[in-house]
């Protein structure tokens, strides 16, 4: 499912989802004019990279760890191709905004931040010997659906549901959409674990750090005042 926009008007200009997104665009147009060997090494040197990341913990070394903890932040804006910095974009487009709106735009950038970097723990949490560089905005921004989710369960979502080759437009409540979301993140999540540890294999998607970053939202949204600036 495809969201296009809701119907849940803000009170302020969000300058901070507008940043946020000109500036996973303006590195991305950084990253396609690189090699290919230098966009790996990008990406091995901005990504998170769980192996990497538990080296460090484990060699107690303050700079090393100092290193790989910045990496929790970078990775939040790096991407691996247009489809996916363009589906994080639409989705930070459509729900960012109203959380910006009720956090106002320096927690909202706290927050934004630091669900980030909890979702890349969810997912070193469970490949801490993953040598697959993590990239993505993909965990900061399930932490704003997390929020959404918890605030305007009742606002309505204008979708687009693929029906065989068709896409139909529905108004969806957030709840079942952002709902729905959650689950099938938690699904794969699981489904890629029981495929690891059958076939050796990594996945190529951190559902885990998706769904990690929702609950982060879910808990942190509240603490940062989501529910002290309400809407008359």
């Amino acid at each position: 499912m495809v969201p296009i926009n809701d119907d849940n008007p803000t009170r302020i200009r969000p300058l901070v989802t507008y940043a946020l997104i000109g500036l996973n665009i303006a590195i991305f147009l950084y990253e396609v004019q690189l090699s290919p060997e230098a966009l790996e090494q990008f990406f091995r040197q901005y990504g998170m990279v769980p192996y990497e990341f538990t080296l460090s913990l484990r060699s107690g070394d303050p700079s090393q760890i100092a290193s790989q903890v910045a990496t929790l932040f970078t990775s939040q804006f790096l991407h691996g191709g247009i489809l996916h910095l363009a589906g994080n974009m639409l989705f930070l487009w459509v729900f960012g905004n109203n959380i910006e709106d009720q956090l106002g735009h320096f927690k909202f950038t706290i927050f934004y931040l630091a669900c980030g970097a909890l979702a890349a723990l969810s997912q070193w949490f469970v490949a801490i010997d993953s040598t697959l560089p993590s990239v993505g905005a993909s965990g900061a921004i399930a932490g704003v659906l997390g929020a959404y989710l918890l605030r305007f369960p009742k606002a309505r979502v204008l979708t687009l549901i693929p029906l065989g080759f068709f896409l139909y437009p529905a108004r969806i409540p957030a709840i079942f959409f952002l709902g729905f979301w959650f689950v099938q993140q938690a699904l794969f999540g699981l489904a890629s674990l029981q495929a690891e540890a059958r076939m050796g294999m990594e996945g190529g998607i951190a559902y885990w750090a998706h769904a990690g970053g929702f609950i982060f939202g879910v808990i942190l949204g509240p603490l940062l005042g989501l529910f002290s600036n309400q809407k008359s």
